[in-house]
């Protein structure tokens, strides 16, 4: 569970500089895109607090902040689908984070490989001769 200090703000190990940068949601979170590092594909979204981020990027394995169930979830320790971590990078904004990782097992709670899989939304697509700005 995440544990404030007295100015409210959870306690964490985290990089004082790292934490400067970082803009959080009003509930203190980032915005964690994860994809597979071998074949680029986005597996999933999640949220991050400091202390998540803190965990990721010193245990080599995904770390995030369920929202739902208001405590601290490593991917895969329920599952066996565990997700380690080969790179973290923060977005020009310093709102989002990019977490490659190599996917153990399925990486959607629904048990399929990602969690974008229902298909794709009826958009159009235009051909490259009809692109105008």
């Amino acid at each position: 569970m995440r544990t404030p200090d007295r100015s409210g703000a959870p306690h964490t190990d985290l990089d004082p500089q790292l934490a400067a940068r970082l803009k959080r949601d009003p509930d203190g979170l980032i915005t964690a895109v994860v994809q597979d590092a071998t074949d680029h594909r986005v597996l999933m979204v999640g949220w991050m607090d400091d202390e998540a981020l803190h965990r990721t990027l010193t245990s080599g394995r995904a770390t995030y902040w369920s929202r739902s169930r208001g405590e601290y979830w490593r991917k895969g320790d329920t599952s066996g689908h565990v997700q380690w971590v080969r790179s973290v990078a923060l977005d020009c904004d310093a709102d989002t984070l990019l977490v490659r990782v190599d996917q153990v097992g399925a990486a959607c709670h629904r048990g399929t490989d990602t969690c974008f899989d229902d298909g794709d939304l009826d958009a159009l697509v235009l051909d490259p001769t009809e692109r105008t700005a």
